[in-house]
């Protein structure tokens, strides 16, 4: 069998693209998480095996290493097996780490991009991450480390030299990263916002500063998953 990581797009069902669809109307198994859009689960042929790998600050159906070994084991079985991820697999997806499990297992692993939040919630809000007389350079970052290993600490200083730093995963931490963009060297008046469930029915947008934006994020009380653009 094969393992196909597929990534699902960034919420909206409709950003899906027709590969990533095919493959999941095909599949044996489908093991899904948690920011998947549900509509696109019903796209499943009848007697597919569902299979809910979410992760939440709260905790876990199943553990990196389970989950790795559930793709293996099945396409061990002959079968075809759909990793379907928020995203794109490979945008802080921990898709490469599926990839070598299976990899170092002897099993076939296929990486099919997907649309990654990181610009598709920044478009939705009508918020452009380029442009040619202004704009020139994009960082997109992490907001979180790593819970099982050591990460190295963001530059702060050269992201602010950045012209759009785009953070995931950074709504705990949002004064913190804005503070320190500001004592990296970016200006506390520099444009920024945060969209939450970005391209979705549900998507709330917050405008504001860097010197502004959790404060007022705070009050707006947005929650994960949320998209933050300087």
């Amino acid at each position: 069998g094969t393992v196909y990581l597929v990534g699902a797009g960034p919420g909206a069902p409709g950003l899906i693209t027709v590969r990533r669809l095919m493959l999941l109307r095909r599949a044996d198994v489908v093991v899904y998480d948690r920011l998947v859009a549900r509509e696109l689960l019903h796209e499943a042929r009848d007697g597919a095996e569902l299979v809910y790998a979410g992760k939440s600050r709260g905790g876990e159906a199943l553990s990196q290493e389970e989950i790795g070994a559930l793709l293996i084991a099945r396409a061990k079985r002959g079968l075809c097996v759909v990793r379907l991820k928020g995203g794109d697999p490979y945008v802080f997806g921990r898709g490469f780490e599926e990839f070598s499990a299976c990899r170092a297992a002897g099993v076939p692993c296929v990486v099919v991009s997907g649309v990654t939040s990181a610009i598709a919630a920044p478009c939705a809000a009508g918020i452009p991450i380029t442009s040619r007389k202004q704009v020139r350079s994009v960082a997109i970052v992490t907001g979180t480390a790593a819970r099982e290993s050591e990460s190295p600490a963001l530059d702060f200083a050269a992201l602010a030299k950045i012209d759009t730093v785009i953070v995931l995963m950074g709504r705990e931490n949002l004064a913190e990263i804005a503070a320190s963009l500001v004592a990296g060297g970016r200006d506390a008046s520099t444009p920024a916002a945060v969209i939450q469930s970005g391209t979705t029915t549900t998507q709330r947008v917050v405008c504001g500063t860097l010197g502004t934006i959790a404060r007022l994020v705070d009050e707006a009380r947005l929650s994960p998953p949320v998209v933050t653009v300087v």
